[in-house]
């Protein structure tokens, strides 16, 4: 074979082996203008080498693509991951595994009201009995049987499934659902 040099030329055929593509590939680049026919079916085997170098190098992707490309990769996995914890805590949250917040606080709250008419209504359901008693000790005893009931009752609040269920079917609008469903 002859010495390569700037004027050495090649057939469609040898071009396509040379840059690994078919010929209709190569037919297409020398429609688009991206490689250069000299004469019928010869091309400058340099100059076609060179192009198609330019040409692949124009379509890798900029160093800030590739910075983009990767950072938009780690939000969306980023995004899944959070959707995939959301998705798994209303889980557990429906099927009474785990509440939120702002229902533990709503039903401590509503037991904490319930305590607190307790002791409102002390003064009253004491008064009478009190009256009754004939020593300060009499009294003593009374007041303190009173408060023992009180904190019977607040010691005796058990958790209760259907209440934090209610809640969470009052906070998403399931107003006819029942656990059944």
């Amino acid at each position: 074979m002859d010495k390569i040099t700037q004027e050495t030329t090649v057939s469609l055929s040898e071009l396509a082996t040379v840059l690994g593509l078919t010929s209709k590939r190569i037919r297409q680049m020398v429609e688009d203008g991206t490689i250069v026919i000299e004469e019928k079916n010869q091309y400058p085997l340099a100059d076609s080498v060179q192009a198609y170098i330019k040409f692949l190098q124009k379509s890798l992707p900029s160093a800030e693509d590739v910075k983009l490309a990767k950072a938009t990769r780690v939000a969306e996995s980023t995004i899944k991951a959070s959707r995939a914890k959301v998705a798994s805590l209303e889980a557990s949250e429906l099927t009474g595994k785990m509440h939120r917040a702002e229902d533990v606080m709503r039903v401590t709250e509503d037991m904490l009201f319930s305590f607190r008419s307790g002791l409102n209504a002390l003064p009253g359901r004491l008064a009478v009995d009190v009256v009754d008693c004939k020593t300060p000790a009499e009294a003593s005893e009374v007041i303190k049987r009173e408060v023992h009931k009180l904190m019977r009752e607040l010691a005796d609040y058990h958790y209760d499934e259907e209440r934090y269920m209610e809640l969470v079917r009052e906070r998403m609008n399931w107003e006819g659902v029942t656990d059944d469903e």
